[in-house]
């Protein structure tokens, strides 16, 4: 099979973060000047979760956590695949997005309460097809299920001439509860000496599907391009993300003193040093990579850097947590069929993530979301 080895980067696909991040800090700022607005209510922000994940405010016996999150592009491969196959994977579709959602507001230490959805279409005909509709409700119900979490409600507008006619942007919002007060998890807590914890993914999750896209426009079979392992890339893509949900009320519930957690989505192992501290990220051990990964390496040109900078790599989340306790969170782990390792340490000195197993070090300039 020919295939065409130009290099394929990630800023090429149309995802720039160093275009992007400059308004998320922007927006951060501006945000904060509202802040004052929560005291009409006898509510007050927590600071330090601006930069987070997630937006936390506290209240009299407990703490709230908000967050929205999109899906992303996969859908599209859906869309492709749904043309070889005739199947829609709308369900699996619609576990990537509540996991984008419920994945992030955990982060913070909150439990998912109440879901909203956004399905913005160009227009009706999206909804025609009645079974690629059930497919996509039925699968947002039972991935709230999953996540413990109830449907609210949504909206779905016709925005024509903004949507194509025949996609349809999948969002969602969500607020959480941090009760009791104790679990709420953002920087204050981490310190050198806790331990990282990597959790498995089940592949490349919603984020850097633009590049994967990319890689399937240069392959003569596209999608049904074989894996090392036999799978049909597009099959592999479509994957759906882990809830983590259960692990993480898991690790609360048996006392587990959680220190700080990232969801590893955009911007790849460089999330690893989200935290607001100047502390290095020492990774010693990392996950078996997924054939997935493997795949768009060699089919788009990246280095090893740049494939860690900007994918899961098969580590979907991380857990950050005293020493102590990491062998009883393994266990908690393994009870629910995930995969976990003892990646590395928090070590004084100047932030960064050194990955020693693949001699990569990601400097703090690298992410720079506050």
């Amino acid at each position: 099979m020919k295939v065409n080895k130009s290099k394929i980067t990630y800023c090429a696909t149309g995802v720039n973060y160093n275009l992007m991040d400059p308004l998320k800090r922007l927006a951060q700022k501006m945000g904060q000047q509202t802040s004052k607005n929560l005291q009409q209510f006898n509510l007050k922000e927590v600071s330090e979760s601006r930069g987070e994940s997630a937006y936390v405010w506290e209240e009299e016996n407990c703490y709230r956590a908000f967050v929205i999150e999109g899906l992303g592009t996969k859908n599209l491969v859906a869309d492709e695949m749904a043309k070889i196959g005739k199947e829609s994977y709308y369900d699996a579709i619609a576990q990537d997005s509540i996991a984008a959602i419920v994945n992030d507001i955990l982060t913070v230490g909150a439990l998912p309460q109440v879901i909203n959805a956004y399905f913005g279409t160009g227009g009706p005909d999206w909804f025609s097809d009645d079974e690629r509709s059930t497919a996509l409700v039925e699968g947002w119900a039972k991935a709230c299920e999953m996540a413990g979490a109830t449907w609210g409600g949504g909206e779905t507008p016709g925005l024509k001439g903004i949507i194509y006619p025949e996609t349809i942007d999948l969002v969602g919002s969500c607020i959480g509860i941090i009760k009791p007060k104790s679990r709420l998890t953002v920087s204050d807590k981490l310190q050198a000496g806790d331990a990282i914890m990597l959790i498995e993914s089940s592949g490349i999750h919603a984020n850097g599907l633009s590049l994967a896209r990319a890689v399937a426009e240069n392959l003569p079979e596209r999608y049904i391009s074989k894996l090392a392992d036999g799978t049909m890339f597009g099959t592999a893509l479509l994957t759906p993300a882990h809830i983590y949900v259960n692990l993480i009320k898991e690790l609360f519930e048996a006392g587990i003193d959680i220190h700080y957690m990232v969801n590893i989505t955009g911007h790849g192992w460089r999330k690893l040093m989200r935290a607001d501290k100047n502390l290095s990220y020492v990774i010693s051990q990392i996950p078996e990579v997924p054939p997935i990964f493997d795949f768009i390496k060699e089919h788009s040109g990246n280095s090893d850097e740049e494939m860690y900078g900007n994918f899961n790599m098969g580590a979907g989340y991380a857990i950050y947590l005293p020493k102590d306790q990491l062998e009883k969170a393994q266990s908690i782990a393994s009870n629910l069929n995930l995969k976990s390792i003892y990646a590395g340490e928090v070590c004084q000195g100047e932030k960064q993530v050194v990955i020693k197993p693949k001699n990569i070090t990601f400097e703090d300039k690298t992410l720079d979301l506050r």
